[in-house]
């Protein structure tokens, strides 16, 4: 999205300033609810068009713009999840969010290396977690809504009923079932520093094809799963077990392009992977660690996902 509302270029307007500096807690809050910064900053641009859309006076006449903004970016993301739930029926393999570059904080990039506002930031923390993410996944679109609402974002149950339709009771009911499918598959909690560890002893015992230390750093019940999204190759189906993930990318050392580098980088906040050709990140690898092995591994090389990377 390159674009932006024509009144933000009055820099002088007080209350314009206040309604655009709560851009940066709505993409915060529209990633976490879309799983892609794509869509995210979508959901935000059309928030902004509908408030320009209205009069000064319907303007002045709302109480907090804040909060009025919040509610129409949420309910925005509502539809877009449940119009999601249909688009990935047809989506080629598996989907796996969007993933993010950077070190404690991401700030998101424009293709060319446009300059980047402070309010298209969006803070990593444990709610932007890949594995996180992918629990969120397995949620209806209205319990990812009240689950974010409330209990990463602290709004009221009240507030929660206002943006989804429903009542106060049933948006609570919808954040206890959120937590219980949470519970089911809870993220990891092993320390960033102990995950970049076993991220690395990975990387170095793959670049050694050494296919025993693959086997040692890799739960006997780990899942691999690809995101090529029909726009790049990668396996469709998920590999399931340590030892067949170790073989399959043994597989994959012997056949890497001489032009191809893996280089350590922070994906969602957490240690990961990237494969970098000819200049461009062609391939993101993000890993969930239990302990001192690996339980998880997501691999993304749907280019479309891969836009905000840059090399270096």
């Amino acid at each position: 999205m390159n674009t932006r509302s024509g009144p933000r270029q009055n820099r002088h307007d007080p209350g314009l300033d206040a309604i655009m500096s709560e851009r940066r807690q709505l993409i915060n809050l529209a990633y976490r609810l879309l799983g892609s910064l794509a869509e995210a900053e979508d959901a935000v641009q059309e928030t902004y068009t509908r408030w320009y859309a209205m009069s000064r006076e319907q303007q002045a006449a709302v109480e907090s713009p804040g909060a009025w903004l919040t509610t129409v970016a949420s309910r925005i993301c509502l539809n877009l999840l449940n119009s999601a739930r249909v688009r990935r029926e047809t989506y080629v393999g598996d989907w796996i969010p969007e993933p993010l570059p950077g070190g404690t904080e991401w700030i998101s990039g424009r293709p060319g290396g446009a300059t980047v506002d402070p309010a298209d930031r969006v803070t990593l923390d444990e709610s932007v977690n890949l594995a996180f993410l992918i629990v969120l996944e397995s949620m209806t679109p209205a319990e990812r809504v009240a689950f974010i609402l409330h209990d990463v974002f602290c709004h009221s149950f009240a507030e929660v009923a206002e943006i989804v339709g429903r009542s106060p009771a049933a948006c609570r009911q919808l954040a206890s079932s959120a937590r219980l499918r949470l519970r089911a598959s809870p993220p990891s909690a092993t320390p960033a520093a102990q995950s970049a560890g076993v991220v690395r002893d990975f990387k170095q015992a793959w670049a050694a094809k050494d296919i025993d230390a693959l086997i040692r750093l890799l739960d006997p019940d780990a899942t691999a799963v690809g995101d090529g999204g029909g726009l790049a190759t990668t396996f469709l189906d998920p590999i399931e077990g340590g030892e067949q993930i170790a073989h399959a990318w043994v597989a994959l050392a012997h056949r890497k392009p001489a032009d191809m580098t893996f280089l350590e980088r922070t994906v969602n906040g957490r240690p990961g992977l990237v494969a970098e050709q000819d200049g461009a990140v062609v391939t993101v690898f993000a890993f969930e660690v239990a302990g001192d092995r690996i339980r998880h591994i997501w691999v993304i090389r749907n280019p479309e996902k891969l836009r905000r990377w840059t090399t270096g």
